[in-house]
């Protein structure tokens, strides 16, 4: 089977062994990524360490032509990618698939490419001129979880190449493959040294990750993953003063109002909660709605679920795939069995063969119950009946999570009253998870802190420097 090189310093880099990344529709290996230890994960940082006084030295001109130039590899390659990350993730190629996802991975590249930030002159008189410049921070260390493969890598890249930085990108040993890939397409056109990745299968006494929040030549690291892996991050990178982006877990709320269209907005909820087979941080993971329509909308709900085609991601008439790996399959297993002794299972409910479980909608279900209060991170959504919209609030902020919330009514303004009570980073109205390269992305409370995204979230990897003259 193929063995996919890392790229340190421009240059293939096998190292001493391999492990093996499989095919979640049929448990078959897919191809070998290097099992890298210390010596590997110092050769990138010094590689990175290396080029960055070139690179950051660069104009603003310059570096955006480079990142056009990255931008236009990628899209080159994006069915070449997208194949590689449907054998290695799961998902189809059709619908909100590997097509869809190569497809927003060139969207943010190029608009990150158009994104700048010019001097800031914040005092121009007699007394003196005063200027607020942004300054690139030097090596960032990101790391990437295994659901968006590419394109969190590209959230992660992108606008610290874009600023001056230079990378260091450890992917998910799930999901190396594409990712490692995704660098060696990178490295045809980037200086060698500027962009790095290592990988490794997280299972022996050397953690790449931890390593990499702890190496005193990152000045930065951007992750996106668990809270629990977060915080292990924080307490690492602590020693060293890094700066951090923390994009955590969610556990997203909607909250259908009385006067919504159950119909209308069916389609909308099913991939709010079911894109990437729930397998997304911003995905809706629990849906409330006013006992005047729950009915209603439980059953247009699952009339458009029970039409969303499950198979091999290979298959040009899949929609949604396998869920990626045996854990995340067993936690869902655990909270769908819970949930059918507390609600009614409506739609799924039983899983298939190997990975694929169908999509799964259970009713009867409160805050309390583990499929409410956990983060599921599949393919099973409860839905919950609330009567008083105070209730519906309440039960919606009622996490320690807050990374995105939803609204759904035919009332915009009664929507966005509803909206700002929400305690989450983002909130959309009639549709849920619907994030754009133009708007900052990120978490409230255990949901993580700092944003990506638009010029906000380029100014994260930069330090200021304020000049009086």
């Amino acid at each position: 089977m193929t063995l996919h090189s890392a790229t340190i310093n421009g240059k293939p880099v096998n190292g001493q062994k391999a492990f093996s990344v499989l095919n979640p529709a049929t448990g078959e290996e897919v191809g070998r990524a290097p099992n890298m230890g210390a010596a590997e994960l110092d050769a990138a940082v010094a590689a990175a360490k290396a080029a960055f006084p070139a690179w950051s030295a660069k104009s603003d001109e310059e570096l955006q032509a480079a990142c056009a130039a990255v931008t236009a590899r990628i899209e080159a390659h994006a069915g070449e990618l997208a194949e590689l990350l449907t054998r290695e993730q799961g998902k189809p190629l059709n619908g909100l698939g590997s097509r869809w996802e190569l497809g927003g991975t060139v969207a943010w590249a190029g608009y990150t490419t158009g994104l700048s930030l010019p001097v800031k002159v914040l005092q121009d008189n007699e007394q003196g001129r005063v200027e607020l410049h942004r300054k690139p921070l030097g090596v960032v260390g990101s790391i990437t979880p295994w659901n968006f493969p590419v394109m969190i890598a590209i959230w992660h890249i992108m606008p610290a190449l874009r600023t001056g930085n230079t990378v260091v990108v450890k992917p998910s040993p799930l999901t190396p493959l594409s990712t490692l890939r995704l660098v060696e397409i990178m490295n045809e056109v980037l200086p060698a040294g500027v962009l790095n990745v290592v990988t490794g299968d997280d299972t022996g006494e050397f953690n790449l990750g931890g390593a990499m929040a702890a190496h005193s030549d990152i000045r930065k690291i951007v992750f996106t993953g668990s809270c629990a892996t977060g915080q292990k991050v924080m307490r690492s990178a602590a020693e060293t003063m890094k700066r951090l982006t923390l994009e955590l877990g969610g556990n997203d709320a909607g909250i259908v109002l009385p006067d919504a269209d159950p119909a209308a907005i069916a389609e909308g909820l099913f991939w709010g909660a079911f894109i990437n087979n729930g397998q997304t941080c911003a995905a809706m993971k629990r849906l409330y709605v006013h006992e005047s329509i729950h009915d209603a909308v439980c059953e247009a709900l699952v009339a458009y679920a029970k039409n969303i085609p499950v198979g091999n991601g290979l298959e040009e008439t899949s929609v949604l795939g396998p869920i990626q790996n045996r854990m995340q399959f067993d936690k869902v297993s655990r909270l769908v069995a819970d949930a059918k002794g507390r609600g009614k299972v409506l739609l799924g409910g039983e899983a298939g063969e190997g990975l694929f479980f169908p999509p799964t909608i259970v009713s009867g279900l409160s805050n309390g119950d583990a499929l409410v209060d956990e983060e599921q991170f599949g393919p099973a959504l409860p839905v919950i009946k609330y009567s008083d919209i105070e209730d519906a609030i309440r039960m919606a902020n009622d996490s320690p999570n807050g990374l995105g919330g939803s609204v759904w009514s035919s009332d915009l303004a009664a929507a966005k009253k509803v909206a700002a009570r929400m305690e989450c980073g983002s909130v959309w109205i009639n549709k849920h998870g619907a994030i754009q390269p133009n708007a900052p992305f990120g978490g409230v409370k255990a949901s993580g802190f700092g944003v990506e995204f638009a010029v906000e979230g380029l100014e994260e990897y930069t330090d200021i420097q304020v000049v009086f003259a």
